[in-house]
């Protein structure tokens, strides 16, 4: 499976995220600690979306983070205080385009997925069937991941807050699909929302300002706390709270 992060707080360079910790995400790209039975590497693309001046930029690629040569100067060039990052482990018979990484983006959302849906593609028909056929006409790839950005991307437009739009999608696509993993990544450069379902998330509140929410901490400092499965959590600077799916404060 994949990994994934986000980052909110003072502007940092890209780098500090994605190169520069003792576990950066382009070290958990090649040695992750916990895939939970999902592969071993994450090779199959990467992407890493920020707002600069309240617009987002995304800059995704369909290898291993760790060949991209333009990368490492881009990364310690470029600052920002709202990221998302993801480096990619494709399920078996979906594509390795560039298209299918994440981050997904529409106006200031960045989304990632860290997971599989189960039965794919028959598992989730009707519920794909609910969107508008140009959503899926213009998929950014044939891959769960990509559908379950547009599922989540619905409620967005429909004016749901982004816990309300995961905590549903997830909902859904569990009745639908029982035995999928659906951890969940989206912000909007103010907070960030993210759902646990079968593989792991840590965050980490720096108390100068910043959250950040990763698959795996990025470092062994011990003010990093796992979130438990089956939660949702929702981080800004000021505050993090999680809470159960089921609808009970954890």
């Amino acid at each position: 499976m994949c990994r994934h992060l986000a980052y909110l707080g003072p502007p940092i360079r890209l780098a500090d995220l994605l190169f520069t910790p003792p576990h950066s995400l382009e070290r958990q790209s090649w040695a992750p600690q916990d895939m939970r039975g999902g592969g071993t590497i994450n090779a199959d693309g990467f992407g890493v979306g920020w707002l600069q001046d309240q617009t987002p930029l995304v800059y995704r690629r369909s290898v291993a983070l760790w060949t991209d040569a333009a990368l490492p100067q881009l990364a310690a060039a470029t600052r920002s205080g709202a990221v998302l990052a993801a480096v990619r482990s494709a399920t078996v018979g979906m594509p390795v385009v560039e298209t299918a990484a994440a981050p997904f983006c529409e106006g200031r959302w960045l989304f990632s997925h860290n997971g599989k849906v189960t039965g794919w593609p028959d598992s989730v028909t009707a519920l794909a069937a609910g969107l508008p056929v140009r959503d899926l006409l213009t998929l950014d790839a044939p891959t769960d991941s990509a559908l379950l950005w547009a599922l989540v991307r619905a409620r967005l437009r429909a004016g749901a807050a982004p816990p309300d739009a995961l905590g549903a999608v997830v909902a859904a696509v569990r009745a639908a699909a029982p035995g999928s993993r659906l951890n969940l990544l989206l912000t909007d450069g103010d907070t960030i929302a993210a759902t646990t379902v079968g593989h792991s998330l840590s965050y980490l509140a720096t108390g100068d300002g910043a959250v950040l929410v990763a698959s795996e901490p990025l470092s062994p400092d011990p003010a990093w706390k796992a979130v438990p499965d089956l939660s949702l959590l929702v981080a800004a600077p000021s505050a993090v709270t999680v809470i159960a799916l089921e609808g009970t404060t954890s």
